[in-house]
């Protein structure tokens, strides 16, 4: 007799009954069901929520944000700045080329206000500056010799020598001397420096419009000697004056020429291009670059030397030189009419709306679904009728939905 046969594992079963269920489900077709649901303040909600969308795409998407437009951000620019003005200190007059650095007239450049000057210095020995740490001493051995301070004034020599002023003592060191610290004498220039005029040249270029324009007006050549900037009057006319853009900037004019700042010209060129040439135009703003309330990183300032010979020797004069940093920023953005973005955005917004439709479907569901009569009408499982002449099969069903006129006029 012939032994019987092992059955499979029902895990193995379970496994191959849900494999073929999904390989079933996976052939399976859907199609939306349309069901009137007659109930007020559903539609309220549903139409309230198309509107809702409907006017953020009109209002924000198409007419603040004008998404149907092909963009360009930063512009390819162009900065010339030229400055004119005299001033006076304690003991000369300064003319742009002494106060202005540097001289090429690019879109960075410095305006000296205030110097700590340190004259005649030369090559030789002399005290350390008592500010560097460690710098005072007693005796030469708290000098070491050759030792150099990356903060210091040069290296030192070895010997504890008395300071240029009062009883207490530094090492001694060998580099350019006296020391800054020392023998510097402070020369304020900011007397006339608010009535510094300062010309700004700029030409933008968006390629992708092939569109360029500038910020002065073709006038008379002798229009930019006359006039200064007004953004009504004058707007084509980029000459400021150094105290007007202080002042744009919120800053106090002397203490900023005492202790020096940085200050941001940012030019906005917003065109659209939709529109003609000439609503493309320059906006000016003018803000403090520079941390103020921080002082350990506030101000600004830079140092330079003068080099010339006495009797065969280099001597040179040293300047600490406090000023207005002028950083002229450019950008902006460029738009113009384009097919793909405008349907792209359209399609987005017709897609949209269909949220109503969602967000209706899950309150009724969730909330109004009264003896489950929206969820038995909106789900329906079809499958092929069986062929003529043959009864239902094993695997055949029917809707067997239970219809309940009652329940349904509830909705």
């Amino acid at each position: 007799m012939a032994a019987a046969e092992p059955k499979p594992p029902a895990g193995a079963a379970t496994a191959r009954r849900l494999a073929r269920s999904c390989w079933s489900a996976f052939w399976d077709y859907e199609t939306p069901k349309v069901i009137v649901v007659k109930n007020r303040r559903l539609g309220v909600v549903y139409r309230l929520v198309q509107l809702l969308i409907l006017l953020y795409f009109v209002w924000y998407v198409f007419i603040v944000q004008k998404s149907y437009q092909d963009r360009e951000t930063g512009p390819e620019s162009s900065v010339i700045t030229k400055v004119k003005g005299i001033t006076s200190s304690e003991h000369k007059v300064w003319d742009v080329e002494e106060y202005v650095k540097p001289p090429e007239g690019g879109s960075v450049f410095s305006i000296i206000t205030r110097i700590e000057v340190t004259p005649s210095q030369t090559l030789g020995t002399c005290p350390e500056s008592v500010r560097v740490t460690n710098a005072t001493c007693d005796s030469d051995d708290d000098c070491v010799a050759g030792h150099l301070d990356m903060l210091g004034n040069g290296v030192r020599t070895g010997r504890c020598v008395p300071y240029y002023h009062g009883a207490f003592k530094t090492c001694e060191v060998s580099g350019w001397c006296p020391v800054e610290d020392a023998a510097s004498v402070s020369q304020f220039l900011g007397k006339m420096a608010p009535n510094f005029t300062i010309l700004i040249k700029n030409s933008i270029h968006y390629p992708k419009f092939q569109f360029s324009k500038g910020n002065i007006e073709n006038r008379k050549n002798g229009y930019l000697k006359h006039c200064t900037f007004d953004e009504v009057s004058h707007l084509y006319c980029p000459i400021f004056k150094l105290g007007f853009i202080v002042e744009q900037a919120g800053e106090n004019f002397t203490e900023l020429a005492h202790w020096g700042g940085v200050i941001g010209v940012i030019i906005n060129w917003d065109c659209d291009l939709d529109l003609s040439a000439s609503k493309c135009n320059p906006k000016y703003s003018f803000r403090r670059l520079d941390p103020k309330h921080i002082p350990a990183s506030s101000g600004y300032n830079f140092r330079f030397a003068k080099y010339y010979k006495i009797n065969g020797s280099t001597t040179r004069t040293l300047i600490k030189a406090y000023g207005v940093r002028i950083d002229v920023i450019v950008h902006g953005q460029a738009g113009k009419f384009s097919l793909i973005p405008t349907i792209i955005n359209l399609a987005t917004a017709l897609t949209s709306i269909g949220v109503g439709s969602f967000l209706c479907d899950w309150i009724l569901l969730t909330f109004m679904n009264k003896n489950k009569v929206y969820s038995h009408k909106k789900f329906d499982k079809m499958v092929d009728a069986p062929k003529r002449g043959t009864g239902p099969g094993p695997g055949a069903s029917q809707d067997s939905t239970p219809t309940d006129p009652r329940g349904l006029a509830q909705l």
